[in-house]
């Protein structure tokens, strides 16, 4: 069984019309009311759908927060495949079938949409949002270690239940920080990821993610992200030769920072050049360090285990037609492959 989790928060004006677009094969809908203001769930109980739960939050928790609730619920109803789409439109309910074969097939643990992949479509997405994705997408794949991965901050995701068990939904940002550190976390269980392609789309939907929030707040979460799944991946599960070079390279590095800007500082107070010696001292540690470091990115991104997955092309019509019957009948019921740790 897919459950479709929805979490919303003023999206009153969109969500009828995002529930009605999903398709009949897909039979558990499960909509999170995060203590939104514009009356979202009334419209959701007016729909009247059968499929539609409706859950409902107290306080604002964020997007995260939504999440967890609807996870909960997933795996209390024996989901095995859990899909998070939001409630404003931007993403079509035709990418579902999409989005959830390469969990339905087993070639995946957590699949999610890549926006990046059709260059076409990329006009109509924003261009700050198209810039400041593509500096949170690099550092995103820094903290979070899949290195293959283009569209880090996509929210069209699906997870298998068996892996979704394994995580601590507690260590799960509650904002908008969510899918970034699910993928931390899916990273330090060594879980396989697949690229989903699919088009951007963006209307005139107000986003309530702000840029000076992101420049606040994403830094320090993500450091804290890369030193968790450090401290797991490269410490406690496997020490290696990445774990070796950071412990040699970092601190290395920062000597010969220290070191030259302590010297180079006493040069400009006193007037009186640094010796070769003493240049040399700070530049070499800098330069070993650096290395090592650069070792340690290169060991982890080809450690990474992240897959493209495409949809079928366009003249094999026979083959797109069955893929499709067969993600719609699996939405249905268990898949054949068993939902287990592998």
């Amino acid at each position: 069984m897919v459950a479709i989790i929805i979490p919303c928060f003023r999206v009153a004006d969109r969500i009828a019309g995002v529930i009605r677009s999903i398709p009949s094969s897909y039979r558990t809908i499960i909509c999170v009311d995060d203590c939104s203001p514009d009356g979202a769930a009334d419209v959701i109980t007016a729909l009247a759908d059968p499929r539609v739960t409706l859950l409902r939050h107290e306080r604002n928790r964020g997007v995260g927060g939504a999440m967890k609730t609807g996870y909960l619920e997933a795996l209390r109803l024996g989901a095995t495949v859990c899909v998070k789409m939001d409630g404003d439109g931007q993403m079509s309910a035709r990418d579902l079938d999409r989005l959830v074969a390469p969990l339905l097939e087993g070639v995946a643990d957590y699949a999610k949409g890549n926006r990046f992949v059709d260059v076409r479509s990329l006009p109509s997405m924003p261009r700050a949002r198209l810039i400041g994705n593509g500096f949170l997408s690099f550092a995103s794949k820094l903290a979070c270690g899949y290195w293959n991965m283009l569209d880090v901050s996509n929210g069209f995701t699906a997870v298998r239940s068996a892996v979704l068990r394994r995580i601590d939904l507690r260590r799960l940002h509650e904002r908008y920080f969510f899918e970034t550190s699910m993928l931390i976390e899916l990273n330090i269980l060594g879980a396989v990821v697949a690229d989903v392609e699919m088009p951007a789309r963006y209307d005139d939907e107000v986003s309530s993610l702000r840029v000076s929030r992101v420049m606040l707040t994403f830094p320090g979460l993500l450091l804290r992200g890369l030193l968790r799944r450090f401290y797991w991946r490269y410490l406690i599960e496997d020490f290696g030769v990445v774990s070796i070079c950071v412990l040699l390279g970092f601190p290395l590095w920062l000597f010969g920072v220290t070191f030259g800007t302590y010297h180079w500082v006493q040069s400009a107070r006193t007037g009186a050049p640094a010796t070769a010696g003493t240049v040399f001292v700070a530049a070499l540690p800098i330069m070993l360090g650096f290395q090592l470091l650069l070792a340690a990115v290169l060991l982890d991104v080809l450690s990474s285990h992240t897959g493209k997955y495409r949809r079928p092309q366009a003249d094999d019509s026979e083959a797109a037609r069955h893929r499709t019957s067969r993600v719609a009948q699996s939405a249905q019921r268990r898949p054949e492959w068993s939902d287990v740790d592998t």
